[in-house]
């Protein structure tokens, strides 16, 4: 049996972590003061050289939980590959490179590249020759360059795989395991995501050595500042219901879940019949068709998204006031990631879910894991006025409805966004830097795995 350690009124600093003075200088320009509950329980395993599964949604801050270890280890004499970090999309990609280099900016010689399809693969193949210590890619972009011999992974001393139930969902989840049989045996893994199905157990039960776990408490994963509501209805009554709902909260910016590719598609159909200005976002959608629809929703252009739960992973758009789960998901942490999209950076959200009958357990599960019940929508319910910010944003989308800037050409296969620039500039003095040991395991046996479950403040 796993051993459970409970983190309960101890709070660490960053500086606990006896992190290199540079990034922590990083830390503070960002206004990072105290860790998160994942990077509290996570960055200790790391730092100690253990393999670690953490359980946490998106916006828990992730993303510094794994990549400060890494770069606290990485060493800048050397230009080979020393990291490498899985994401499910091209648009995570970006944000965890993008990310990274604000830690790293005070650190000399340490390059970050990003590479993912959807891009002119030259240019990658050019960036990773200048040296890049650290990779962050999609796993299909990682392997067509492993097979091409454009990516060597012999010094690979760490692996993370972001979001691995996504890649799961996804279909990315053979690459994964194919990239991690060309990795070095005793390098350091750490799994991230949002739900733990059994492929994902497994999959950790295979590749992890001796695992930490670290989850947060459920209390830490409810959205305070989202007003939550459900309605019911059947599937074929669920639109007419969209509709009202629509022309009653008069929503500025708005994401649509919907359970399926085909659904988000014929949702977003049918929105557009109705004279509503509107995008769908799926899977099956080309990467430049992708870009020109989240360049256009980023831009305020179009106000209603619908969307399948590919965006709500690594979809960091803060002007959102409105989400709806035109279907709920099968897993209630997804509910969790897909209303955390609205109330973000302090901003009040509203979230709706329409439930027909057969969805009423997953409702149950829903309300159990928010331990508490969702207040109903009805017609009866008085509707709560627009916020002067969300009146703003109203304003300013209409604004540019009538400037004619609202339709957005969509170009299948071609990208709209040029690949990010894969080298991080220090403009501090070179210093020291220190170089931790190796993992120093030695032997395949196993050990104890320790669980730990990190209580909410």
């Amino acid at each position: 049996m796993p051993r459970v350690i409970t983190r309960k009124d101890h709070i660490l600093r960053f500086e606990d972590f006896d992190l290199q003075p540079e990034i922590l200088r990083a830390l503070t320009d960002l206004g990072y003061t105290e860790p998160t509950p994942i990077q509290e329980g996570t960055m200790d395993a790391l730092l100690r050289d253990k393999d670690m599964v953490g359980q946490a949604q998106t916006g828990s801050g992730k993303t510094a939980a794994f990549m400060l270890p890494i770069l606290d280890r990485i060493d800048p004499d050397s230009k080979d590959l020393q990291a490498l970090i899985l994401c499910p999309t091209r648009e995570l990609a970006l944000q965890v490179a993008d990310a990274s280099r604000s830690f790293a900016k005070y650190l000399d010689n340490v390059n970050i590249v990003p590479v993912y399809g959807g891009a002119p693969i030259v240019e990658q193949i050019t960036a990773l020759n200048r040296g890049g210590q650290i990779v962050v890619g999609t796993p299909g972009r990682v392997l067509d360059l492993l097979r091409r011999g454009k990516m060597i992974l012999s010094d690979c001393r760490m692996v993370v795989l972001d979001e691995a139930d996504e890649m799961l969902s996804m279909g990315f989840i053979d690459d994964v395991r194919d990239i991690l049989k060309r990795t070095p045996w005793g390098k350091q893994t750490a799994l991230f995501s949002a739900t733990m199905p059994d492929p994902i157990k497994k999959l950790a039960e295979e590749e992890l050595h001796t695992p930490e776990f670290v989850k947060v408490a459920s209390k830490e994963i409810t959205v305070d500042t989202v007003d939550q509501r459900v309605a019911f209805a059947e599937g074929r009554d669920k639109l007419e219901l969209l509709e009202r709902f629509i022309q009653e909260m008069k929503p500025p910016t708005m994401i649509i879940f919907a359970r399926t590719k085909i659904g988000t598609q014929k949702l977003a159909d049918d929105l557009k019949r109705r004279g509503h200005k509107v995008r769908a976002l799926h899977g099956d959608m080309g990467q430049g068709a992708r870009d020109s629809v989240m360049i256009a929703f980023r831009g305020k252009r179009i106000p209603i998204l619908v969307a399948t739960d590919v965006a709500s992973r690594g979809l960091d758009v803060s002007h959102v006031t409105h989400v709806v789960n035109f279907d709920l998901p099968d897993e209630p942490e997804v509910y969790v990631h897909r209303i955390g999209r609205t109330g973000r950076v302090g901003r009040e959200g509203f979230a709706i879910s329409f439930v027909a009958n057969k969805e009423k357990p997953k409702l149950d599960a829903v309300e159990r894991l928010l331990k508490r019940k969702i207040q109903r929508w009805g017609i009866d319910e008085p509707v709560q006025p627009l916020t002067p910010e969300q009146i703003a944003i109203a304003e300013e989308i209409e604004a540019a409805e009538e400037s004619g800037e609202v339709d957005v050409l969509v170009v299948e296969g071609e990208s709209t966004r040029e690949a990010t620039e894969s080298t991080v500039d220090g403009d501090a003095p070179k210093k020291r830097r220190r170089r931790r040991g190796g993992r120093g395991r030695g032997g395949s046996g196993g050990g104890e795995s320790v669980e730990t479950t990190v209580a909410a403040e």
